[in-house]
This record gives C-alpha cells, structure tokens and sequence, in this order.
C-alpha cells in the first residue's frame, strides 16, 4: 500500500537526482536558488577545512553539470584528468620537442572532443548534400552545455606551463576544482589558471560585507538582465520577427535586431553577473567578463568591452601564435580575420557563424588599417571629441548589429529577407501602431538601453547602495526581485543563450 503523500515526495526526489534535457539547471530558475540555498549551509561549515571543501564543491559542481548535461559530466572528468597529466608531463620534459609534442596532445585531444561534439553534425550535412542523402546516416550528436568554455579553460592551463609562465598543480583535485567550479561552468567567463588557482586552497575562506553585498548585487542585476528583460523581448517580440520576417514591416525588422542585441547582451551579461556573483559569495573573485559593450565608438573597443573573457583568451592564445602584428601589416591583418573566423566557427558550425566571425575581422582589420593611414584616428571612444564619439557609437553599434543579424538568423534566406525588408518595406506610418502593440516589449528594451548607456558612475552608486544596505534589507530586494520575475514571465524561464556554445 502506497500514500499519496509519500509518492509525491519520492516523485520530487527522483525528480531531483535525474536529468532532463528539456530543462536544464540554470541559475535563474527556482530549483537552483532553492539547491543553491542549502549548498550554502553546509558550505560555511567548511570555512577553515579546505580539503573537505574542495570536495563539496567539486560534488555539487559535478551534480550542477549533470544536471545541465547528463552522463556527459563524464566529459569534463575525463578533461581534468588528461589535461592534469599532460601538464605534469610537459613540466617535467627535459627536452623542448617533447615540450612541444605534449602540448600538442593536449590540444589535440582538447579540439578532437569539442570537433567531435560540435561539428560533426555539421560535417554529415555537408556530405550528405554533396554525395546525396544518406550518404552518412549518424546525426544528432548531443552537444554537451559549455563543452567550448571548459575546454578553452583546460586548453589555457597547459598552454601557460609550456610556455613557462604557471607551474602545474600537485594534487588532480584541486585542478579538478579549477575546471568544473559550477559558476563558470557552462557558460563562463573563462577563468585563468594563474587568477583562480591561488584562491583555491585559501584558509580560511573570506567573504567580507563589500563581497557579500557586491555579489547580491550582481545576481540581482543578472536575474533582472536575464528573466525580466531577455527572456520578455525575447519570447514576446523578437522570435517573432525572425521566425516569420515576411510578416513584419520593415520597421519591425530592424527592431526585432535591435531586440535581439539587447536580448543577447543582456542574455549573456546576465549569466556573467550572475556567476560572478555567486562566485563572491562562496570566496572567490572572478575578473569582469562584460563592461558596457555598446557604448563603444569602434569595433576594436566593442572587442574590449564584449566577453571580455572570450576576447582576450583568442588574442593570448590564438591571434598573438600566429604572429599577432609582429610580422607586418599585410599579416596583421590576416591574423585578424582568421582569428575572428576561428572564433565565429567556436560558437558553432554553421556558415552563418563563420559570415559573422569574417564580418568583426574585416571590421578589426578595416580599423587598424584606418588608424594607421588617418591621422588622429583613435582606437577607443574615451580619446575621441564627443561629436566623433557619439558618430563611432552608432557606426559601431550598427555594424555589430549586422553581425547580431547573421549569428540569429536560422538561415541565410531569413538574413536576406530581413534586410529586404529594411531597405524596401520599412513603412514609416506603421511605427505608432507598432510601438503601440507592442508597448511592454518597446518599453523593455528602451529602458534597458537607457540603463545600458548610463554612466558608469550611475552602476557604481547603485552597488553602493546594496553593499552597504543591512541583511533585512537585502533580503528584501532580493525577494522583491525574485516577485518581480515571476509577474512578468509568460511562460518557462528559457535556458540561456550560450549554453549551446
């Protein structure tokens, strides 16, 4: 005999431990708050035990990941493991070709995983079309959630020991602490070596009041960025718009890209603040991964300014080892476009990524060229003339905006009839109408704009304001916040937008 009760229990516990694909552990759903809340007690107890709490942490990181991918957290044991062993070897190689070779493994080994997940799908398709269907018969490989942030991760730890500038760590735990601490997991930013492993064994762990307060207010901030205004405008307006472009205006086009660029800024940002958030809650500081991206005045500042992370790991590890512009301009420049093309192929095996990587590299080529045949041309908008400025803005943003057209866009039909419909089907008198229609979507995205451009003095009062505010008073922003996002969302919180890189 059996009680309801007690099946409901049981149904939520079973609930708990399996994993299901169409939903995913992310940090803004209630699941994890709650999941997040519990770790937290227990994790205090481990302040002055390092070994023990390098052990819960690598649990709860290892269950987050199951969660978010299933038995693929496999993957990322597996990743720990090789990668551990391969520094320890590059390390202790006396000769420099051995050096080399085993660095060369583990890159291998490395892009062969994230090859074999993220782009044979991609390469079947392409063979299909050009030998007929059927051609290759396996398909729909399962791509793991963040497989390219932590094999980035793990790439950069034994690229620095070959290159002298990190010594490998002794103990496979703590490295396997480094690479799956569940913050930055699935979708950055992507932490160095050399700024968190120091952190690791730290006894006893800190987490002062400015930490405290400065984490709650990024993970209020990142919840705002995320679940009120991404996933409103996103499932309200702008897929929409790229799901049937014909249907719209022109009007309505473009708004749906400028949608989407906020959508994906805060979508991405969001996730950031959040993970450095939690990160300070637990002890840990992680460096700043985004830093106002649209307020750039060219395209060289947007790439300092976006994915912050992401960005500097291509110019250490990639742009600068092909020569970066230390061989001349004509190679400058082509170490630019291949750079960005690798990068547009990182986020996914689709032509439209590669269109997206070639546009940001002939952009960054097209601007260092600039600056060098121009005099007075400036690289950031900080040492231009305010009218040169707000002029970088709008070029700079509109470009990016092109590049956001082709990274959303299904396909490039859905590209061309967009702009189509720009250019030849704008209907101006249809704009009060629109705006009216829809007024909560145009209100969201115009107040997350003005928050966008607002001085950066304006975010540092506001974090004044929660780092200093009492305990109660916290707690109560972050209910209130908590109150806010479930009023406004319309249907399932949507996973975030990076988890499929």
């Amino acid at each position: 005999m059996t009680f309801p009760a007690t099946d409901g229990i049981t149904d939520k516990l079973q609930a708990l431990f399996a994993y299901d694909a169409s939903s995913p552990l992310i940090f803004s759903s209630g699941l994890f708050l709650f999941l997040f809340a519990g770790f937290l007690l227990i994790y205090s107890a481990f302040r002055r035990a390092p070994m023990a709490r390098i052990v819960y942490v690598i649990l709860f990181s290892l269950y987050f990941y199951y969660k978010s991918s299933g038995v693929y957290f496999l993957l990322l044991v597996f990743a720990a493991v090789s990668d551990f062993l391969i520094a320890q070897g590059i390390y202790r190689a006396r000769l420099k070709w051995t050096k080399r070779w085993l660095v060369v493994l583990s890159i291998a080994v490395n892009l062969g995983m994230l090859g074999y997940f993220k782009y044979t799908n991609f390469l079947i398709d392409i063979s299909n079309q050009l030998f007929g269907q059927g051609f290759l018969q396996f398909q729909n490989i399962f791509l793991p959630v963040g497989i390219s942030f932590f094999v980035f991760q793990s790439m950069s730890y034994t690229i620095d020991i070959y290159r002298g500038q990190l010594k490998p760590l002794s103990n496979w735990l703590d490295y396997l602490f480094y690479l799956s601490f569940f913050p930055q997991l699935v979708a950055g930013p992507i932490v160095r070596a050399r700024d968190f492993i120091p952190q690791i064994r730290q006894n006893p762990i800190v987490v002062t009041k400015e930490m405290f307060g400065t984490g709650v207010f990024l993970i209020l901030t990142g919840l705002f960025k995320k679940a009120i205004i991404s996933d409103y405008i996103s499932l309200n307006f702008v897929d929409r718009i790229f799901d049937e472009p014909l249907l719209y205006s022109g009007f309505e086009c473009l708004m749906g890209i400028y949608g989407y660029a906020l959508q994906i800024y805060c979508d991405f940002s969001g996730y950031s603040d959040m993970a450095i958030g939690i990160a300070l809650l637990l002890g840990f500081r992680f460096p700043k991964n985004f830093d106002a991206p649209y307020k750039s005045a060219t395209i060289t500042e947007f790439w300092r300014r976006w994915h912050i992370s992401l960005s500097t790991w291509l110019r250490d590890y990639l742009y600068i080892s092909l020569g970066g512009n230390r061989k001349g301009r004509i190679r400058t420049y082509g170490n630019l476009l291949l750079t960005m093309l690798l990068g547009g192929l990182w986020h996914g095996a689709a032509v439209r990524f590669i269109l997206w990587g070639g546009l940001h590299g002939v952009a960054l080529a097209l601007h260092k060229l600039w600056m060098a045949v121009v005099p007075g041309a400036k690289a950031t908008g900080a040492q231009m003339h305010w009218w040169s400025r707000i002029a970088g803005i709008v070029v700079t943003f509109n470009i990016v905006c092109l590049g956001w057209l082709m990274f959303r866009a299904e396909s490039m039909q859905t590209v061309s009839l967009m702009l189509h419909q720009i250019f030849y089907n704008f209907n101006a008198a249809m704009i009060p109408q629109v705006v009216t229609g829809y007024a909560a979507a145009f209100a969201l995205i115009a107040a997350g704009y003005v928050l966008h451009l607002l001085p950066a003095t304006v975010d540092a009062v506001a974090r004044r304001i929660v780092v200093h505010a009492p305990l109660v008073l916290q707690v109560v922003m972050a209910a209130a916040m908590i109150w806010c996002v479930m009023q406004i969302k319309s249907s399932d919180i949507q996973p975030f937008i990076y988890f499929q890189f």
